[in-house]
């Protein structure tokens, strides 16, 4: 039997991937709320092919089914997927989800189980504290008594199952029998690797290294975009030219980086180490991307005081619908849209502050009018995007949604913008300006 301590997006996922595969599975999460909305069978995931994974698992009948608690229980295998945000008022990793679910574990862990961290971590947690509060709680000992072992999920929102089945998974354990007991048992689940790490803090290394080396390289296309504006060069076709070379690579530019992992996962290496500069200033570089892509609309149409603007998108990325630290809310709230308590933006947490009509004021300033096809927070006063662009004086694409690559120029003129900012580059300017609009990039 396995236990997944946390129904969040991670830890339903993963329930339901072993549940699938044959496996005897209880989720465990404190939450009323989602363990209702369980036990309805409406999983909180809009993923079509998520939802269908997450019901399939709930209405087993027999092997494979996954069932729904509202306390722990004992199991061979302990499972942990519990957020670990960043607290930016001390600069280190929130780890109180991950100790409670270590607290919890150890009620009820017997000597031959298994716990395996699946939270993104500092290196050093899972031998560290997480192991010590196991066997504080249980009395008993990591590596001779239970197993213990770190891997993490890689998945992508929008195709979710796909990567839970075929990306490789790193595991490290605090012993080999610990680490091999958990390959074993993705094995029954996954097609992809499963790879030996040397150990749990190496295991919990590479996960950050791998979501830093992407910040990292997002933050380098981004800069080389501002450095060309600088310039008068069109970013993108200076990036298309040099990706000519054999060695060159160089990403998109954007309006920033969203998501949870990204903007949070990076801050965990400084933990224990005072060489995180080029990871911290790719940071810096992500989190400025909003700003600059106001101030080039700013460039364009001058101040922007009694002005309306709308901005098209609040996912994160194109075609979901997760709105975690996304660039189109940290440009809301930068144009002094009092976002709703908290909202995820770039691990600050919001106060609400909204006329509940779905167009928010800064005093005398700038009105703004928040829109997107995906995403269905109604603490967000989201309107349709007909709605958002009636009469607005300009429009700010920031989500590369499919729906807003196909506008129609002439429909988008005939509500009212003359001007678009795109930072994606996935509208056609000289298309848009047949119809009187101007598209600013980079």
């Amino acid at each position: 039997m396995i236990c997944v301590h946390g129904l969040g997006y991670v830890g339903l996922a993963t329930a339901s991937l072993f549940a699938n595969a044959g496996h005897e599975v209880v989720g465990y999460d404190p939450s009323d709320c989602v363990r209702a909305a369980l036990e309805a069978r409406r999983p909180r995931v809009t993923e079509p092919e998520l939802r269908e994974f997450v019901c399939r698992a709930l209405d087993a009948e027999e092997e494979g089914r996954l069932t729904v608690s509202d306390t722990p229980v004992a199991a061979d295998f302990h499972l942990v997927c519990v957020p670990t945000p960043f607290d930016e008022s001390t600069g280190h990793a929130d780890l109180r989800f991950v100790d409670s679910a270590a607290r919890n574990v150890g009620r009820v862990l017997r000597a031959g189980d298994v716990v395996v961290l699946e939270s993104t971590v500092p290196p050093g947690t899972t031998e560290g504290t997480f192991r010590e509060t196991l066997e504080a709680e249980s009395g008993l000992v990591a590596g001779t008594d239970f197993g213990l072992a770190f891997t993490p999920e890689t998945v992508l929102p929008g195709n979710t199952v796909a990567e839970l089945r075929t990306n490789a998974r790193i595991v490290g354990g605090i012993d080999a029998g610990s680490r091999e007991a958990v390959r074993a048992l993705y094995g029954t689940a996954i097609e992809a690797e499963r790879l030996s790490a040397p150990d749990c803090t190496t295991a919990e290394f590479v996960k950050l290294a791998q979501n830093a080396s992407r910040d990292v390289q997002i933050a380098f296309a981004n800069e080389m975009a501002r450095i060309a504006g600088d310039y008068g060069v069109d970013a993108r076709a200076a990036i298309g030219l040099a990706n000519h070379h054999p060695r060159v690579n160089i990403l998109s530019p954007g309006p920033g980086v969203g998501g949870h992992c990204l903007p949070v996962d990076p801050h965990f290496l400084k933990e224990a180490s005072d060489s995180v500069h080029l990871v911290e200033t790719a940071r810096r570089v992500n989190d400025s991307m909003p700003e600059y892509v106001i101030e080039l609309l700013e460039g364009t149409v001058g101040s922007l005081e009694g002005k309306t603007v709308a901005v098209l998108g609040v996912a994160y990325k194109g075609n979901v619908d997760d709105a975690r630290n996304s660039p189109g809310l940290a440009i809301a709230d930068l144009l002094g849209v009092a976002l709703p308590e908290g909202i995820e933006l770039h691990g600050r947490a919001m106060t609400l502050a909204s006329d509940g009509g779905g167009t928010v004021t800064h005093g005398e300033g700038v009105t703004v009018r928040l829109t997107d096809p995906y995403v269905t927070d109604d603490s967000l006063d989201l309107v349709p995007l007909t709605a958002a662009l009636d009469g607005a004086d300009a429009a700010i694409l920031a989500s590369p949604h499919a729906e807003y690559a196909d506008l129609d120029p002439a429909r988008v003129a005939a509500l009212g913008p003359d001007v678009v900012v795109d930072p994606f580059g996935i509208l056609v300017p000289e298309r848009w300006a047949e119809a009187g609009i101007e598209v600013v990039t980079y």
